[in-house]
Parts: structure tokens; C-alpha cells; sequence
């Protein structure tokens, strides 16, 4: 991997890890805890961690019949601002003063004010996690690249309903876009981890 984070401004984003997606698609492989480590590992860092999360407003005046995904959503009632199954999930529960982007889309950038955000914080290089793969990270990737951010997609911090699509995608598709490494191996190129390997290190002998 070729880590972004020594040249340009980077933030994590931390995508509709929602208490009511996370409660259907977990798949008890330990998803929520490698995606804590990646946000305690940018907190430590310095790195931004910026939320993403989906939020219909009540009677779903946002959603058009013609888009299939968001109309099933509306019938089934889901997602609507203020119901406890639309918040963040507590164990990657934001800080105080970290950032939070509403939107109404798959996409992060799409009825949000994300851009915003990123271009007043100068933020350069991106950092997807999330759920669902084939979704949010998906969307926001594309999304992304067509707006030249720099692009890491942390694997195993993002997870899919349909194991066999989540595979296709991290090793198939994104590494066209972006580089994909898992939540150690990026951890690992951190400054705070840099340091803390340099001073952990043996005395030289030469």
C-alpha cells in the first residue's frame, strides 16, 4: 500500500454503521471491533473520523417510486430521523465535536453536505468504511474518484449482506480506485504507530 496520509489531509468516514443495518447484516465475524480499531487508530493519528449516515425524513417526501432500493425502504418503514434503529451504533458511537453527514442516498456525497466538509477541513485522501460494500461504499467510492480524492478502502471494515459481492468488489473492483488493505495493515502506517515501532525498536549495532 502506498499510504496516503503522509502527503495529503486524510479522514476516515465511518458509513451507515447504523443500529438497524448493523443488526441485519453482522455476521458475528467481529465486524464492529476491527472497525473500532481503525477509528481508534485514526483518533490517535489525528486523522478525522467523519459519520455517514442514511436518514429519511418522517412520511419519506425524499424518495421517488422509480428508485427501487429507496422505495422498498420507505414501505418498510426504515431509517427515519429521530427512530433509535437510525442512530449510530454505540460501539463506534461518535466523540463529542467529531462530525456527523445526514444524507438520502446510497452515496455519501448525495443529498449531504459531505463535500462541504471535506473542502473545509482540506481533506485530500479518503478512507472507506462501512456497510454496506456493494452500497454506500460502493457509491461513495465512485463518487469520490470523480471528485480526484485519494482513495483507501479498508476491507475488512466494510461488510455485505452477500459475502460472495463483498469479495468481488474489494478484490476485483476497488483496487482500480483506490488502494484496499485491511484495518491492521493500515493501522500500521499510522504516524502514532510509526513512532511508537522506531521507539520500540532494538539499539542499532553498526
Amino acid at each position: 500500500m502506498s499510504s496516503a496520509i503522509d502527503d495529503v489531509n486524510s479522514a476516515l468516514l465511518v458509513m451507515d454503521v447504523q443500529r438497524a443495518i448493523v443488526d441485519v447484516v453482522d455476521d458475528g465475524s467481529g465486524y464492529l471491533p476491527r472497525l473500532r480499531a481503525a477509528i481508534d487508530g485514526a483518533r490517535s493519528a489525528g486523522i478525522p473520523v467523519i459519520y455517514v449516515v442514511i436518514a429519511l425524513r418522517p412520511g419519506f417526501p425524499e424518495v421517488g417510486t422509480r428508485n427501487k432500493p429507496l422505495a422498498a425502504i420507505a414501505r418498510a418503514g426504515l431509517y427515519v430521523e429521530g427512530v433509535p434503529g437510525t442512530e449510530i451504533h454505540p460501539e463506534v458511537a461518535p466523540l463529542p465535536g467529531e462530525v456527523v453527514v445526514t444524507k438520502r442516498r446510497a452515496s455519501a456525497f448525495s443529498g449531504s453536505d459531505l463535500d462541504v466538509v471535506l473542502r473545509a477541513r482540506g481533506v485530500e485522501s479518503l478512507v472507506l468504511t462501512g456497510i454496506a460494500t456493494s452500497a454506500v461504499v460502493l457509491s461513495t467510492l465512485c463518487g469520490a474518484n470523480d471528485r480526484d480524492f485519494g482513495l483507501t478502502v479498508l476491507s475488512d471494515a466494510c461488510l455485505d449482506p452477500d459475502p460472495e459481492v463483498h469479495r468481488v468488489l474489494v478484490q476485483r473492483l476497488f483496487p482500480q480506485w483506490a488502494d484496499v488493505v485491511t484495518v491492521d495493515d493500515w493501522v500500521r502506517t499510522l504516524p502514532h504507530a510509526r513512532r511508537h515501532r522506531a521507539a520500540t525498536a532494538p539499539p542499532s549495532t553498526s
